[in-house]
């Protein structure tokens, strides 16, 4: 579909997406997306029923981490769940009809959020476990090594792009870890199927990909555009609620789709890192097949 984009004091507005008296709070736009400073559950409201292509929400995880003086990370269980479902109610608002929700967050708390999705009639696609071991062993528990990544849709997804990986070798001989069962030979010379266990999503470390203003964990340009590419075409609209570092907007930036960011703290890392386009993105060599 394409977007009908309309002038409004310099900004990109899209006219049936954006209602006008949430203007006042835009801090930044370019010419493909627009983002807003406050609580999204004061801005989310004022984005109209039905007009997002994905909604992609990676919210705090509730383990006590200081964000900034307007974010509390340290809510009771019943406190948190109760946010959380309040802002996902407006992201299953806005989505358009066959267009998709991903929710960035601990299992203990996917599994709450992804029943809560389920009885408000989205469709469930898959729980995506994305390993990485960022945390210590914990006694008397399993070594949590992945993060979970829900994918659900408004009905049947409008786009759903395949993408393929290539074949994984080891880092030290080069040679490859599986034989395929004797059919190597008949794979796809693209990759393979990409499936539901992301291993090659390695965490932010290097200044070159991560901004040293903002000491709080950043995601991956390589798991951003996964997601974009699978679930979106160009031009369509993504909002981010949680707009932290900036990532989504960057990768949106980069893969040509229209972006509604919001941050409730500072957004002089996300300015910043759209102005100068300092910070390399992660190298993907995904395949992605139209």
């Amino acid at each position: 579909m394409t977007q009908q984009v309309i002038k409004n004091r310099g900004i990109w507005t899209p006219d049936h997406v954006v209602e006008p008296g949430i203007v006042e709070r835009i801090v930044y736009s370019t010419q493909l997306g627009v983002l807003y400073k406050g609580d999204l559950l004061k801005v989310l409201p004022y984005i109209s029923t039905e007009s997002v292509d994905m909604v992609f929400a990676d919210p705090p995880f509730n383990l006590s981490k200081i964000y900034g003086a307007r974010v509390n990370d340290c809510l009771s269980e019943e406190k948190y769940v109760s946010w959380c479902k309040a802002w996902l109610d407006q992201c299953i608002r806005v989505v358009r009809p066959g267009g998709a929700v991903f929710v960035y967050n601990l299992p203990k708390w996917n599994i709450i959020l992804g029943n809560h999705l389920t009885e408000a009639g989205m469709m469930f696609r898959h729980w995506i476990a994305v390993n990485i071991k960022l945390s210590l062993p914990i006694p008397g528990r399993l070594y949590p090594s992945h993060y979970s990544l829900l994918y659900y849709t408004k009905g049947k997804p409008r786009t759903f792009r395949r993408i393929r990986t290539p074949i994984e070798v080891c880092r030290h001989c080069g040679r490859e870890l599986k034989d395929y069962g004797g059919h190597r030979g008949a794979m796809n010379p693209n990759g393979v199927n990409l499936t539901d266990v992301w291993n090659d999503i390695t965490p932010v470390r290097h200044w070159k990909f991560k901004s040293r203003k903002r000491s709080a964990n950043q995601l991956s340009t390589k798991l951003l555009e996964r997601v974009v590419q699978m679930s979106t075409q160009e031009c369509d609209v993504v909002l981010d609620p949680f707009g932290g570092s900036g990532t989504t907007y960057d990768v949106c930036e980069r893969l040509d789709r229209h972006w509604i960011g919001i941050e409730i703290e500072s957004c002089d890392v996300i300015i910043e890192r759209l102005q100068t386009e300092d910070l390399s993105p992660h190298k993907s060599e995904d395949y992605v097949e139209d």
